[in-house]
Parts: structure tokens; sequence; C-alpha cells
């Protein structure tokens, strides 16, 4: 077996969960070694067993690896350099995805979009209006397929020339709804990506949908949420945002309308910022600022040595995240990082974006 084979068995362990199998992935640094060890060293000497690889498990396994090769889908994993980094932040991140279309899961700019199956004409244009509007900043729109504030999010990405993820409650073998049928091939053909944590054959279970949620969450800087009532799915998207301390933005509605309720709500309780605008949710973001040329950055402001090495760093990687930073700037601790970061802040030399992601100004 190669390691993609080792890979694809991982998900049909029984009684191991994903942040098990992240920990042993961090662990061993690859899929193979999971089952090719036989224990892992436990505390006080004891040895731990190790999962071990069935027939079964084996036989699933070729039958993804298949339904691979005949979509022309591919695997993101933990332990690769392009999985989503802001999604790999997250406690309960999955540790693989396919994917069939683009990896666009690490464009500078991800706006999830979520709302109500149920939309109203008002939703609609709202929808539309706010996703055109930020084809200016050249966002990715995540979002998940659904009817309603969903499919009119992917569409109008589309049709703005914008590149947009679907994140499926099903297998990637199954279209859900399937009148989404032809969008979901749409968003492929037009550079974007249909992804899934799920098996092919994954039928739509109900209980796959907030799984699913948190990684349209998990993905994006920020979750904007359209129209939605008080008990949506996409009012718990919102909350799984906040949890991960990314922005949460919300368009108010009428207050006598129950698919309203959601979003005055997530304002009322300082959960989400008010945004009617694309242009509200750049300006929140930082996204209209235009870095300043670094000769008038410097001009006036001394550098220490230490600080120098921070910003020569983050001018090499804009959007730089601070575990990023943390790694690679491993003369100063997470504190010393910190104070420095904060420092340069003060003095106008850099700027914290959502996510914890710095750039120069």
């Amino acid at each position: 077996m190669n390691e993609l084979l080792y890979r694809l068995s991982l998900q049909f362990l029984s009684g191991v969960g994903p942040g098990s199998i992240r920990k042993l992935l961090q662990h061993f640094g690859n899929a193979t070694s999971v089952f090719t060890e036989k224990h892992l060293a436990g505390p006080a000497g004891r040895k731990i067993s190790l999962p071990q690889l069935t027939d079964e498990i084996r036989r699933r396994a070729e039958q993804e690896a298949a339904w691979m090769e005949k979509t022309g889908s591919r695997l993101c994993f933990y332990t690769d350099a392009d999985f989503p980094k802001r999604l790999k932040n997250c406690a309960d991140s999955p540790y693989m995805f396919y994917y069939r279309g683009e990896n666009v899961f690490s464009m500078q700019k991800m706006v999830a979009v979520v709302g109500t199956r149920n939309i109203s004409p008002y939703g609609k244009d709202i929808t539309r209006k706010i996703v055109s509007e930020l084809a200016e900043h050249d966002v990715c729109i995540v979002s998940g397929l659904a009817r309603g504030v969903d499919a009119v999010a992917h569409e109008q990405a589309v049709e703005s020339g914008l590149k947009t993820a679907a994140v499926m409650g099903s297998g990637l073998s199954i279209i859900y709804p399937d009148t989404n049928e032809q969008l979901a091939h749409r968003i492929v053909a037009e550079g974007g990506a249909l992804l899934s944590e799920f098996p092919f054959k994954t039928k739509p279970d109900r209980q796959n949908f907030p799984q699913r949620n948190r990684i349209i969450a998990g993905m994006a800087d920020a979750t904007l949420v359209m129209e939605t009532a008080n008990k949506g799915g996409s009012v718990i998207t919102a909350h799984i945002a906040h949890s991960y301390n990314r922005d949460v933005f919300a368009v108010p509605g009428n207050i006598f309308s129950p698919t309203s309720e959601g979003c005055n709500t997530l304002i009322r309780t300082n959960v989400a910022a008010l945004v009617t605008s694309g242009n509200d949710i750049a300006e929140l973001m930082g996204w209209d600022l235009q870095p300043q040329p670094a000769v008038q950055r410097n001009l006036f402001v001394e550098l220490s040595e230490k600080e120098k090495a921070v910003t020569e760093l983050i001018t090499a990687h804009p959007h730089i995240a601070i575990d990023d930073l943390t790694v690679s700037l491993p003369q100063f601790s997470p504190s010393q990082l910190a104070s420095l970061l904060l420092q340069l802040e003060l003095k106008g030399v850099i700027q914290c974006l959502p996510g914890k992601t710095f750039r120069m100004y």
C-alpha cells in the first residue's frame, strides 16, 4: 500500500476520532507509520496499541482511491503544505478532505456567506448586492451549496468573477440538493471547488451538516449571515466562527420577519457586527487600507534589531499568521514576540488583521 491508501484508511477506523488522528499524524508525520508501527510509547513506559488495518478498511480505501481517479478529485491532508492554515488553526479541524476543482482554500481573503434555505426576495437582493461588491476586493466566497442564500452566494460569486468554494454535507459523488447540480459544475468550471470531508458515497444525512458548518466557518476570515431564523443552522455557524475568534457579520432585517430574527439577534447580542454592504466588510477587515511605500513607512520610525527581524519576515510574507511568526522566529519566546508585535502596531509599522495575521502598513 502507498501513503494515499493509508491516508484514505484513517477515516474508516472505528472508535478513533479526528482529534486522536491529528495527534497521531503530528507524532508520526505520515499516515503510513500510523499503521505500520505497532505501539506508541505512553506514560510511565506503557505501550499504547495503534490502529490495525483490516481487509475491510483496505477494501474501502481502495474504492475511495478508484473514485478519486475516476472523478479527478484530490485529497488535501493535514500534514500537506497546502492544507488551509485557517482551518488547521481550529481545534476541531478535519484531518483531511476531498476536493474537486482548484485549491482556492488559502486565498488571501476568504468570507463565508450563510443563511436560510427559505430565502426571501429581500435576502436574495442583499446577497447579490454584497457578494458583487466584494468582487472589488478579490474575495473567495465559501458557502454550503444549499438552497437559498448558499446557492445565491455561489451564483453571484461566479457571475462577479470571484472564486467560490462549496463545502458539502455529503460525499462528492452526491450533489445535494440535486437542483444545484448545474451550479456545482459551474463552480468547478469557473476555477472554484467542491469539497467534502466525507467518503464519496456518503448521503446528506442530517448529522453531517453541523460538521460541514465548522469547515465553512474555519476556512474563512469572517462569516457573513445574510438572512436566517433564530434557530437556523446559520446561527450555529456564526457561533462556531465566533468561538474560533473570527469576525462575524450580519445584515439586519425586518423585525416582523421570522427569517430576519437570527441576524437581528446576532447583532443585538454583539456576536455579529452590523453590515449593509461589501464596503462595510472591507473596512472592518482592513481590506480598504492601502499599504504605504516602505520608504515612507520607515522614514520617521527607528526600529531595534529585534523589531527589524520581525518586520523583514512580515514584509516577505504579507498576511503571515501568528503561529508562522512564532515558528519562523524561534529566537523569541511567545511573550517576547507578542510584545514586539504590539510595539510595532503602536508605532504604526504593522497592522494586525482578523485571524491574528499581520501585514506592513
